[in-house]
């Protein structure tokens, strides 16, 4: 078996502020939003919408109502810690820095290296969702000149 991911699905606490986010994020990480679909499904509290790509698929759900309020906290048991999207250099990490700025993202750590990361070279920005959620933009191998 090859380690392909075919979608992602995360729960966000109020998709009325989530989806504008990611309706911004989404086009910086490769996503079109000629490809964003979604449903609601009243008798399982379930409002989703996806951002396909023909290499992976990425949603966001709205939690049930019994977790509506519950903070999101990354190192909990079940979590997802982080997720990160790889770029091909490092002025794509820092062109979208920039972007991730402009939309509201909240900065983590702005753009740098990591030499106690592997492999050598790893250069990276991490950010927050409006939920709390953390990602990471990567370049991985390629060294500062």
């Amino acid at each position: 078996m090859e380690p392909i991911l075919d979608h992602i699905q995360i729960t966000v606490r109020d998709m009325a502020v989530a989806e504008p986010f990611y309706d911004r994020l989404m086009p910086l990480l490769g996503f079109s939003l000629e490809h964003k679909g979604g449903t609601v499904i009243d008798a399982h509290e379930f409002h989703v919408v996806e951002y396909c790509h023909p290499r992976l698929a990425f949603a966001i759900t709205s939690p049930r109502s019994a977790f509506a309020d519950e903070q999101v906290h990354r190192r909990r048991p079940g979590s997802v810690h982080h997720m990160a999207f790889r770029v091909d250099s490092r002025d794509e990490v820092d062109r979208l820095y920039r972007e991730l700025v402009a939309i509201g993202a909240t900065i983590v750590t702005p753009p740098k290296e990591y030499p106690e990361y592997v492999p050598p070279g790893y250069y990276a920005v991490f950010f927050k969702d409006p939920d709390g959620i953390k990602y990471e933009i990567v370049c991985a191998g390629e060294r500062a000149g």
